[in-house]
């Protein structure tokens, strides 16, 4: 099949990218690729794998001629680097969560915050890094979790690669919006307690608190108001953060 043969045959049986890639196996960021026209010499062996797909026909997650019940494939971090560049998502347990732009307030929190850790690392003449999204973070050091924090601090050298952090941070501040909130607030707190994360901060714009965990400690947080400066447990709390001057 040539591929304006298979949109034609997409346009059919009316697939998705997702589906296509789901059944084929081919990651979904080279099959959004091929279709749009950007990959002009397909591999042959993902030129079979989609016609397959495009020939026989899944419906449902089942297979025309012969009924095969499939399991939704988990995606990995191959997908994760071929999606298009605007499009923004974290790979979390092989399952990808968009990520919307951050409000204005939401940056200018994060730049703040950012000088006042980047100051204290260099007056101290400290060994940790600090970063900010969109840095990868492959948490768990496996193909199926890629994320982005918002701002976090790495104190061992070795994790950092020119690609992307490799394992976890010491200091995580994620700050919350509407859209993130949840993910935030349940997944990522267990998965970076999970990681090893030592220290993981969620900033609420909305009720003006932070959330504090200290998971070498206990996994019950500790709640700050915006009027109190927050002290950051991995500097001894030398270092505190002020959230209104």
């Amino acid at each position: 099949m040539t591929i304006e043969e298979m949109k034609e045959r997409k346009r059919e049986l009316g697939y998705t990218f997702a589906q296509i890639s789901e059944y084929s196996g081919v990651p979904l960021g080279t099959v959004q690729k091929i279709f749009n026209g950007e990959t002009k010499s397909p591999r042959y062996e993902t030129i079979q794998a989609l016609e397959k797909v495009l020939k026989q026909g899944y419906r449902g997650g089942l297979l025309r001629e012969k009924t095969v019940y499939r399991v939704k494939r988990k995606y990995t971090v191959d997908d994760y680097y071929n999606l298009p560049d605007d499009h923004r998502v974290e790979l979390i347990d092989g399952e990808f969560y968009d990520m919307a732009a951050p409000s204005i307030k939401h940056q200018n929190i994060l730049m703040d915050l950012s000088v006042d850790v980047v100051n204290f690392i260099r007056q101290n003449k400290g060994k940790c890094s600090s970063f900010a999204a969109p840095t990868d973070v492959q948490l768990d050091q496996d193909d199926n979790t890629m994320i982005q924090p918002d701002f976090f601090v790495v104190c061992d050298e070795k994790k950092i690669t020119d690609k992307c952090i490799v394992g976890a941070p010491d200091f995580i501040v994620e700050i919350l919006s509407p859209s993130t909130k949840e993910k935030d607030a349940r997944i990522k707190a267990w998965k970076y307690r999970d990681a090893g994360v030592r220290e993981y901060w969620m900033v609420d714009l909305e009720k003006e608190k932070v959330i504090v965990y200290l998971y070498e400690e206990d996994i019950i947080p500790t709640i700050y108001g915006f009027d109190t400066p927050v002290p950051v447990h991995i500097y001894d709390d030398k270092l505190h953060i002020k959230f209104k001057n």
